[in-house]
């Protein structure tokens, strides 16, 4: 990978070339204005891991730089802060560095440190070891653990060692109106956590005034969509394949006070064929699919995008919220999509400044 080298007084200009690319790779779908929104240009990921890396007596954060001429070469970059990283882990990086270094329990064959913090400060390490951990390291662990302020997770080979809790609690001020997302260890969350805001922002103004139909989410996550929309809509069916993650969703709608949204565990691919008539049982079943009027679907796949299957599927459907982190695979899946809708909103989130990644949103209307 390639390191991000984080130049503030450069942003516009990157920001500027990654809007010039989106134009001009999607013109061909005569879409809208691009809207544009852009990220604060430092310190903005809210978490991150790194290698640690021993030389001696000496201890520091690592990654790895991929030499392009040849992958298979990779050079040791040592990290002794890391401007892309939330304030919160720039600050915590050299602590927790001094508070390790002479306590051989908690350094001997640690390997990977892991961060992950909110908007508001709420910190969770994950230290990853080559060995196994017992009670002694887990005394320390909690001597260090409330030292930093922060919760802390051992992991290592077939062992998970949970001090205070798995998560933390990210909130997010969206309209004027706070939303809370429980973000557990080592799964999926939204890394920007301002891009975030600005997408969950982008999402509520395209499905305003719905409350008339429903809507029906695949690959819903925690809930990061499902929470902030469920107000525009008179009910949401929500479906993800990750157990973590329905647990966490579900976790977020009562923490929001949210009761019109069911969220089940099935991929994409499963939900579609029970649309269809062609998947049945108790899940199905107790979904009462027939109830639902369905006027608005979502979708936030992998990079990968959908199927050639799943996007006819969704020509089914009057309008389609489409949120992309790879353009390549939304510009093939939009090839099959316009041939049903148009593009009535487009916009371009900024997740990942310095590099050449792009999010975007696409609101699909279907044509007359």
């Amino acid at each position: 990978m390639a390191i991000p080298v984080v130049d503030p007084a450069r942003y516009d200009q990157q920001l500027e070339a990654k809007r010039e690319r989106i134009t001009r790779d999607f013109a061909r779908f005569s879409p809208p204005p691009l809207e544009v929104y852009p990220s604060p240009p430092s310190h903005y990921r809210q978490r991150c891991e790194f290698r640690l890396w021993h030389e001696g007596d000496d201890l520091f954060y690592a990654m790895f730089e991929v030499d392009p001429e040849d992958p298979k070469k990779k050079a040791v970059v040592r990290l002794d802060d890391y401007p892309v990283a939330s304030r919160r882990i720039n600050a915590l990086m050299p602590a927790l560095l001094d508070a390790i270094r002479d306590v051989p329990l908690l350094r001997r064959k640690l390997f990977q440190v892991e961060f992950l913090t909110t908007l508001g400060g709420e910190a969770l390490i994950t230290l990853v070891y080559h060995r196994q951990l017992d009670e002694h390291w887990e005394a320390e662990a909690r001597r260090l653990q409330e030292a930093l302020e922060v919760m802390i997770i051992g992991r290592a080979r077939k062992q998970r060692l949970v001090l205070e809790r798995d998560h933390v609690w990210e909130r997010l001020e969206i309209e004027g109106r706070e939303f809370i997302y429980q973000q557990v260890e080592n799964s999926f969350t939204q890394p920007n956590a301002e891009i975030c805001r600005a997408m969950l922002a982008w999402a509520r103004d395209v499905t305003r005034g719905s409350q008339a139909g429903d809507l029906v989410e695949l690959y819903c996550g925690n809930g990061n969509f499902t929470v902030a929309l469920a107000e525009n809509f008179r009910r949401v069916l929500a479906t993800e394949i990750s157990r973590t993650s329905v647990a966490s969703a579900r976790e977020n709608l009562v923490a929001n006070g949210i009761d019109n949204v069911t969220v089940g565990r099935m991929s994409a691919e499963e939900f579609a064929a029970a649309l269809k008539g062609e998947k049945s049982g108790r899940r199905v079943a107790e979904w009462a699919l027939d109830e639902y009027d369905f006027s608005t679907v979502l979708v936030d796949p992998p990079r990968a995008g959908l199927d050639e299957a799943s996007c006819r599927q969704l020509g089914d459907y009057p309008r389609i919220v489409y949120i992309s982190c790879n353009p390549e695979s939304l510009a093939d899946n939009l090839e099959i999509l316009a041939e049903t809708h148009m593009i009535t909103r487009f916009a371009l989130f900024d997740q990942f400044p310095w590099t050449p990644h792009c999010e975007c949103g696409v609101l699909l209307e279907r044509r007359d």
